[in-house]
């Protein structure tokens, strides 16, 4: 049996959702400054360092300076990482809430159902009695 949407939104801890809703918007936005602003990385003409003619081998110079620019890259990407690992770790415990609560009312929902039909029983039994 389905749950109507509007019980289960009246039965959503909304206090819990808004108190974390800040450090929800906060991670989004760090993540969002993060990757949506910057620009794109520039792309080589092949696998060789820059200032290098074709069929000349790259200078040690011109590696370690590629090898830094990979690092740096490398270390943003983890940061990213990090802070969409945060941000996906309070949308979670906000989901773990709402599924908590969803279950709690489909356990109300049934135990319901249960009185409204014991309670149709003993009005049909008394309308019969009555007469």
């Amino acid at each position: 049996m389905a749950i109507p949407w509007l019980t289960v939104l009246q039965a959503v801890p909304w206090s819990e959702v808004i108190a974390k809703a800040p450090k929800v918007a906060e991670g989004a936005k760090k993540l969002w400054q993060r990757v949506g602003k910057k620009p794109a990385a520039p792309a080589s003409d092949g696998p060789l360092a820059e200032n290098t003619l074709p069929g000349e081998p790259p200078s040690l110079a011109n590696l370690q300076a590629r090898i830094l620019r990979l690092e740096a890259a490398q270390a943003d990407v983890h940061g990213q990482l990090l802070a969409s690992a945060e941000l996906i770790e309070a949308l979670a415990e906000q989901n773990t809430l709402l599924i908590g609560r969803a279950e709690l009312l489909h356990k109300r929902l049934g135990r319901l159902q249960v009185l409204v039909g014991v309670l149709a029983i003993v009005a049909v039994a008394a309308l019969v009695l009555g007469r």
